[in-house]
């Protein structure tokens, strides 16, 4: 095709994209590639080749698939200059190809006999030599008529083969940059108008109104007052909690942002900023500080404090960061009311028309000041939108609101997780790999002191667990008691004065009034712990479900750090449930915290199904191509004696990595990786014979427990998802793996020999008849067990599900529980008590 295709669709004062020429190959230099991920109207991966002087190449709809055989589309385009390999950004709207552009590999490619010969004949075979890409592939034209040629691009099997797609391989891709501050999931209209009032295209593409203008626009708003004096403060108005986004075109819908409520004054050419509890800040933002007084006008303007990343979306560990380096240069503002401009004061002017004149004075006005968008009426609409986007929920308010300080219901927070604050009262002692700390224990203010309202380990990331204990300051004696149920000595805790702060997400309340599977957040530096600490305005219910067993369900998971969406969401994984990738993800993001528990620390095997549970299952127990930072590599000797590469995890973006990478069973050692020889628990397996009935099975795993117990040793029962139950036994890893793996071979063979028609101790199929095995030989050096809170490739979607042992005595069927409701349940206090019980083996007799 040479260039001329290529210059013929393009218009090059409009496009960043290169002229280019077609180019001569410097003497034996290598044949370059590049493969660049492209958000046009559909989403592709661009492959090219370069051949006689110009790139070859192919739009790859789903991108290439390093599994061996697997046949991808590739439509042949135009050819490209050479010089497009670099070519990263954004093809402006109305040009062709309009979307941004980003490498995802490059390198060298080598193919087998002539290149032109090859794309001539419609059959190339060739060798990668990129990043993601490397050894033997295939380009193959096929015959079907088309309006552009089809080729099928495959990988060939060889040592860089593997169970990998490309979408597998995006963690440090960057996503596409948001194109404006202020976003919309849909378009609405104001009551009343034909347009929105607050339309964000028009905002940013309008010239900045004189402040003429806006002045006389502000004095003409309704209920609008002149005011002789600017008030030297202005409490904010707070939204009140709701469970759902109220319907009807009287309420506007924004984005719930993630960062700090903060309210700004300019006076005369001084600049106030405060906090919602009027702490100054302005001292922390200079840069801000200047872009209030370049408005040119007297204002008081409400909004949040938030750190954008690349898709336009407010990152608060990235806030906190910058706020503790003192470098806040890229922080933005973001505001969503506007109080008074001038001498006009707007407060019982209505909302619309507030943020109407608020759009006005910050149009144009750089990435300082962000104007927050709005969606008039589609409430539920507008929510399932801000979850699908991983956002915290929405906010609410009605159209014709005035700006009232204080609560009220005319402003709804609607949450897609719950979160609260609490006070650290104190934490208790690592255990296994993790260092500086455990968990921390919360409270609450009362009336006459603090409530204590649980533990909180999950979420702490390593500078949490070194920081903290260095942070807080010891207390002479605890500022909460302990309730009796709660399994842990006053003795065993590092009790410190609570004055320190930490937001929680959390499911809801227990019956005893703590919380349910509780995640940390983040520490709120900019709040004071004392008895007066301020909650959320739904504290009260909330502790009222908790102590009523109601708890109120939320309806996302602990918040992360950036989880990019799944790739494929629409593939069935469980046909038969019509279960999706995109629920899978969900469902694994829901009890990430639980499940994070099970694996943290520890070498992982993992059973992948790319095709869903009726294709191929791959047992994978080595890292392997495809697997992103979050996943961590692990060096270990085998059994054998030769040296292997594991992988661990130890946050919850490497556990969506591996399930991105349609993982759908973990299995994890009994071993930690910093104390890889000395398992941490032990496993007992009832593993039963066809026809033995669920009853039988529960017996037997009452009667483990019993022995257990009699040794000295309390353990907890897990649903497998299958048809038997674990008894787990967690420990203090003290015993190394031989003495673990003979004193379970020793439990096991005493209970087969005491009771030889009922159980075995072999694997033996043909001597398992009518009997349980009791397998103990998960207890050995690298076998593993799943892990609670896994499902299983099995039909149904099954789900590993810990129990206390009254739970499996009313238990009616071994997979009780499935995608559908395991997330639903909390990790019993039982299993939490027992795993900070430091039980050590007995020695055999």
């Amino acid at each position: 095709m040479a260039l001329e295709e290529y210059a013929r669709k393009r218009r090059f004062a409009a496009t960043p994209e290169p002229r280019g020429a077609a180019g001569k190959r410097a003497g034996t230099k290598p044949l370059s590639f590049v493969v660049q991920l492209h958000h046009a109207s559909v989403r592709h991966y661009d492959f090219r080749l370069e051949v006689d002087g110009v790139l070859r190449s192919w739009a790859v709809p789903r991108g290439p698939s390093l599994r061996p055989g697997v046949k991808r589309l590739a439509v042949e385009v135009e050819d490209h200059p050479l010089d497009y390999a670099s070519f990263e950004g954004d093809i402006p709207k109305g040009n062709y190809g309009a979307g941004h552009v980003a490498i995802f590999d490059q390198g060298t490619w080598h193919p087998e006999g002539d290149p032109a010969d090859g794309v001539k004949r419609g059959k190339l075979e060739f060798e990668l030599k990129g990043e993601r890409l490397r050894g033997s592939w295939k380009l193959i034209r096929t015959a079907k008529a088309a309006s552009k040629p089809q080729w099928l691009l495959l990988k060939r099997s060889d040592e860089f083969a593997g169970d990998v797609e490309a979408d597998d391989m995006l963690s440090d891709i960057p996503a596409p940059p948001a194109r404006t501050v202020s976003r919309r999931p849909a378009p609405s209209k104001a009551p009343g108008s034909k347009k929105s009032p607050a339309a964000s295209s028009k905002a940013q593409s309008s010239p900045a109104p004189s402040m003429k203008s806006l002045l006389s626009n502000a004095a003409k708003a309704s209920g609008a007052k002149r005011a002789r004096a600017a008030p030297a403060w202005i409490e904010p108005m707070l939204a009140t909690s709701a469970a759902k986004a109220p319907d009807g075109d009287d309420w506007l819908h924004e984005w719930k942002w993630d960062g700090y409520r903060l309210a700004a004054s300019v006076s005369k050419g001084k600049v106030a900023i405060t906090s919602r509890n009027r702490l100054p800040w302005q001292e922390r933002l200079p840069r801000l500080v200047e872009a209030l007084r370049s408005l040119g006008v007297d204002a008081a303007v409400d909004g949040e404090l938030v750190s954008l990343n690349a898709a336009g979306q407010s990152d608060f560990n990235a806030l906190q960061r910058a706020l503790k380096s003192g470098d806040t240069s890229a922080l933005s503002l973001v505001l969503f009311d506007l109080v008074r401009v001038g001498d006009v004061d707007l407060r019982d002017a209505p909302l619309v028309e507030r943020k109407a004149l608020l759009q006005q004075l910050v149009a144009k006005r750089g990435p300082c000041l962000g104007y927050s968008d709005h969606i008039i009426g589609h409430g539920e609409k507008v929510f399932e939108a801000a979850k699908k986007q991983k956002l915290e929920g929405i906010i609410s308010k009605r159209v014709l609101s005035a700006y009232v300080s204080g609560r009220g219901n005319s402003w709804l927070k609607v949450k897609a997780v719950e979160t609260r604050e609490f006070a650290i009262v104190g934490y208790t002692q690592p255990k296994g790999s993790r260092s500086g700390l455990g968990a921390l224990l919360l409270a609450e203010p009362e009336k006459k002191g603090w409530r204590y309202v649980g533990r909180v380990g999950s979420g702490l990331t390593d500078k949490h667990l070194s920081s903290l204990p260095k942070r807080l300051r010891a207390a002479k004696k605890p500022a909460v008691a302990l309730p009796d149920h709660v399994a842990l000595k006053e003795r065993n805790v590092h009790w410190v004065e609570p004055d320190t702060v930490v937001e929680v997400i959390f499911r809801g309340w227990g019956k005893e009034g703590l919380l349910r599977q509780a995640s940390f957040a983040r520490l709120r530096e900019d709040r004071d712990a004392d008895s007066n600490l301020v909650q959320p305005e739904n504290a009260g219910d909330a502790r009222h479900a908790g102590r009523t067993g109601k708890a109120r369900k939320t309806a996302r998971p602990p918040a992360t750090d950036a989880i990019p969406p799944p790739s494929s969401p629409d593939r069935l994984v469980y046909p038969d449930e019509g279960i999706t990738k995109q629920q899978v993800f969900d469902f694994y993001l829901s009890v990430a915290d639980r499940l994070l528990g099970e694996l943290r620390d520890r070498p992982l095997s993992i059973v992948r199904c790319p095709d869903g549970i009726k294709g191929q299952h791959f047992f994978q127990k080595h890292a392997g191509p495809g697997f992103g930072a979050a996943v961590k590599r692990l060096p270990l000797r085998e059994n054998d004696g030769d040296r292997a590469e594991y992988f661990y995890i130890d946050d919850v973006a490497g556990l969506m990595n591996l399930v991105q990478m349609n993982a759908i069973e973990f299995h994890p050692w009994g071993s930690r990786a910093e104390t890889i020889e000395q398992p941490d628990r032990i496993v007992f397996d009832l593993d039963p014979d066809v026809g033995i009935e669920w009853k039988a099975i529960k017996a037997a795993a009452v009667e483990v427990r019993d022995r257990l117990r009699a040794a000295g040793l309390e353990s907890w029962p897990r649903l497998t998802g299958g048809k038997g139950v674990h008894v787990v036994v967690p420990l203090e890893p003290a015993a190394k793996w031989p003495e673990a793996r003979d004193f379970c071979e020793a439990f096991a063979r005493a209970m087969s020999a005491e009771q030889p028609d009922r159980y075995v101790a072999t694997a033996s199929k043909a001597k398992r008849e009518n009997r349980i095995f009791i397998d103990w030989l998960r207890n050995g050096r690298g076998a593993t067990s799943v892990a609670s809170w896994s499902l299983r490739a099995r039909t149904g979607a099954p789900v590993a599900v810990p129990l206390t042992w009254e739970e499996l005595a009313r238990v009616r069927q071994p997979a009780r529980y499935t995608l559908r409701d395991a997330g639903k349940r909390a990790s019993p206090a039982l299993v939490e008590g027992l795993e900070q019980k430091l039980q050590r083996l007995p020695r055999i007799k």
